[in-house]
């Protein structure tokens, strides 16, 4: 899923797996929701998490960000020699690196860490400009390449945003300060190599893989796996399922179903496999379909919610992914806010 913690690591092997820790914390929609700003939020900014998948909505043709209005996991690297350190999204839905620098006079900049280039001996600007929307405005910036720490690995010669201006309230109140996208390299904007492509072609991981261990209900633990998987967090088998597209993580969701009616998602659809929102989204109809069979109701602000009392005799919600069933129980799929 919000604060700066130091990376812990561990080293498997030379040229090894390297574990890159993750914290929980509260997601944007919550600090809003505890700060009495959520409704008046929502009502000037209509929330729209297709936008970040299909950009046209968002009237841009990059990465739109109100999706991470709901994440919740972070984790932190360092960018520079010496090293300057920041907390990221950890992002299979998006592919750029991106930090605020200290060229940024938005409020949202000077309200977390801002990269200086100019304190760092390794790093090369370039004249490329970047443009990330999100919305009601646009990060904007410039590319660079420079060092880049993922718990023990370094990355030589990154390409990343830095950050110029981050207008509206968004990334103002977030609990992060960039994002890490780890989708694939056709989806980045300017062409820039993702890092974890830069990994791999730089013979620092031993495979060309990684996973995400992302645990509940406040516990620690949580973390990102460069090179490999670890047994210990899972039992059986690995399920692998083949991509529909190279650039989110895209595969074929075969339905949706509660006690063996099918409830959405009949004749499959496709969807994407984002860490970068603790959301299950969707088309409207499907969604409100799901919601009307789980007993949920809207409230003042559009969100739907549900008696908590009632989470131990809710239905289990099952995901149909290329021929096996996967069970979601109502403790996975209902978020409970105090």
């Amino acid at each position: 899923m919000k604060l700066l913690l130091l990376l812990g690591l561990v080293i498997l092997a030379e040229c090894g797996m390297v574990k890159v820790p993750l914290r929980k914390g509260e997601s944007f929609r919550s600090r809003l929701n505890r700060l009495g700003l959520l409704g008046e939020y929502l009502r000037n900014n209509p929330y729209n998490p297709a936008t970040k998948y299909f950009p046209s909505l968002a009237q841009t043709s990059a990465e739109p960000l109100q999706n991470y209005m709901d994440i919740e996991y972070f984790g932190t690297i360092s960018i520079g020699t010496p090293p300057q350190s920041f907390t990221v999204i950890f992002d299979t839905g998006s592919s750029n690196l991106w930090v605020p620098s200290v060229y940024c006079s938005s409020p949202a900049c000077t309200n977390h860490h801002m990269f200086n280039p100019q304190k760092s001996s390794t790093f090369q600007a370039t004249n490329t400009p970047l443009s990330i929307q999100y919305g009601t405005g646009s990060m904007t910036g410039f590319l660079g390449y420079d060092t880049v720490q993922v718990g023990n690995i370094q990355v030589t010669n990154q390409i990343f945003g830095l950050s110029e201006t981050e207008p509206g309230s968004f990334l103002y109140y977030s609990p992060f300060d960039g994002i890490l996208g780890l989708a694939f390299p056709s989806l980045a904007s300017s062409q820039a190599t993702p890092v974890f492509d830069n990994m791999w072609n730089q013979g620092l991981i031993p495979q060309d893989l990684f996973s995400v261990y992302l645990s509940s209900q406040g516990q620690s633990g949580s973390f990102v796996l460069f090179g490999g998987a670890d047994t210990s967090y899972y039992s059986g088998s690995l399920t692998w399922v083949p991509l529909t597209a190279e650039t989110y993580w895209q595969i074929t969701v075969d339905s949706i179903s509660i006690n063996g009616q099918v409830i959405a998602c009949s004749g499959s659809c496709q969807a994407i496999v984002d860490t970068g929102t603790s959301l299950l989204a969707g088309p409207s109809s499907p969604i409100s379909n799901i919601q009307y069979y789980i007993g949920a109701n809207q409230d003042s602000n559009g969100q739907y919610v549900i008696n908590c009392n009632n989470i131990s005799s809710m239905p289990t919600i099952v995901f149909t992914i290329n021929g096996v069933q996967f069970p979601l129980p109502a403790s996975a799929y209902v978020r409970q806010v105090r």
